[in-house]
């Protein structure tokens, strides 16, 4: 065991350092970074949000359904996009919409233009997020490098930053609308900054790009697993802090913690990513997420006590935290498609978990109580680690 450690930990701390010595890789992963420090600001205003428009619970349902329906909808434009403009500006346009857009939200004075403003949020993000998964798989393909589970990392570590700063800052009872637009300012000057950093990753253009890839057997596949997962991460997002507060007994303020620690896991397996997949193979590393994601949730259903539910989504977080480093990876060394189509294809569909998967759980926690919810995902993501090894990455 001490062997084992010892030989491993120099790896870990040697790939995170060399990742950050590299102002290329370092230039992708603040940007990924930058992208979840805007949303975990958002997120922590949106009871501002709805107390400030007296909407009830499902009229703010159906304008939080929006932010990912404007992915959605941009999601198949992103590949053609990109090949057009390339993925550095494609980071700029895409970071100063959705940046720039979060005003719409936060000022909005009725219900139709807070809708508006989070399609319109859902919409540019989709560029961001389709480039900067480009510019870091570009940048793997030139340097020979294994970043993107670290970016995925900062992706993590930037939200808990951003839900942080605002929990301090409403705290301190600093006005939604003065925090968001100083965060805004903030990215959108870093985003201009940054950009002659990312022009310098070579980009491969392709004259008969699609903007999305032929829907084949091994990107339907990798879909289904990234579904799968989408799923893991969406029940803790929206149903971690119910469960444990209804099903678990806990208090409000413990409740808070499920999100917390299911984030944590998620943020150090990410970090360690890029040591361990090449060490122990993306194919048996996704096998294994997906059999440890569903464990975590057995745990949290089967031993409902506060505490050992805050394992379960512990668990949950560490089984969940390589399967977007290695599906989105995958999904751009696909056959006859361009890295950017393949990304494009993946993330609109694989989304859908994400987006469908907390109505779900609601829907079934409505009839057969949230633990019957929790058991569908759990049983899932049990499925998607079997099905991983068919998986063609």
């Amino acid at each position: 065991m001490g062997t084992s450690t010892a030989t491993i930990s120099p790896s870990i701390l040697g790939a995170l350092s060399a990742f950050f010595g590299n102002p290329l890789a370092r230039a992708v992963g603040l940007v990924f970074a930058a992208d979840s420090f805007l949303f975990g600001s958002w997120v922590a205003r949106i009871p501002y949000v709805k107390y400030n428009l007296d909407i009830n619970d499902a009229q703010l349902g159906f304008a939080l359904f929006l932010l990912p329906i404007g992915s959605i909808v941009m999601n198949p434009f992103t590949g053609k996009i990109i090949q057009r403009i390339g993925s550095a500006r494609g980071c700029l346009i895409g970071g100063l919409g959705f940046f720039a857009s979060v005003m719409l939200p936060i000022m909005a004075p009725n219900l139709l233009i807070l809708s508006f403003g989070l399609f319109v949020m859902g919409f540019f993000t989709a560029l961001l997020n389709v480039s900067m998964n480009t510019c870091a798989a570009n940048l793997e393909k030139e340097q020979n490098l294994t970043i993107m589970s670290t970016c995925h990392g900062m992706w993590s570590l930037g939200g808990m930053a951003g839900s942080a700063l605002a929990g301090a800052l409403i705290w301190m009872e600093v006005p939604a609308s003065l925090h968001l637009l100083g965060v805004a300012v903030f990215l959108i000057i870093f985003l201009i900054l940054i950009q002659q950093t990312l022009k310098k990753i070579h980009e491969e253009k392709s004259p008969n790009s699609t903007s999305l890839a032929r829907p084949t057997k091994a990107l339907l596949i990798l879909i289904f697993i990234g579904i799968a997962v989408s799923m893991g991460e969406g029940v803790s997002f929206d149903w971690s802090a119910i469960y444990l507060r209804e099903i678990a007994q806990s208090s409000a303020s413990f409740s808070a913690l499920g999100f917390a620690f299911f984030s944590l896991a998620m943020t150090i397996g990410r970090f360690v990513g890029d040591t361990v997949i090449p060490r122990f193979g993306q194919k048996r590393l996704l096998a294994f997420g997906g059999m440890l994601a569903a464990a975590g949730l057995l745990i949290a259903i089967l031993f409902p006590h506060p505490y050992v539910v805050l394992l379960g989504f512990l668990v949950l977080g560490f089984g969940c935290s390589l399967g977007a480093p290695i599906l989105y990876a995958a999904s751009m060394r696909l056959p006859d498609t361009t890295p950017a189509a393949g990304l494009a294809t993946f993330a609109t569909l694989s989304f859908i978990g994400f987006m469908a998967g907390p109505p779900i759980v609601g829907f079934i926690a409505e009839g057969f109580g949230l633990p019957s919810g929790f058991l569908f995902v759990m049983v899932l993501l049990a499925i998607s680690g079997i099905a991983s090894r068919w998986a063609k990455i």
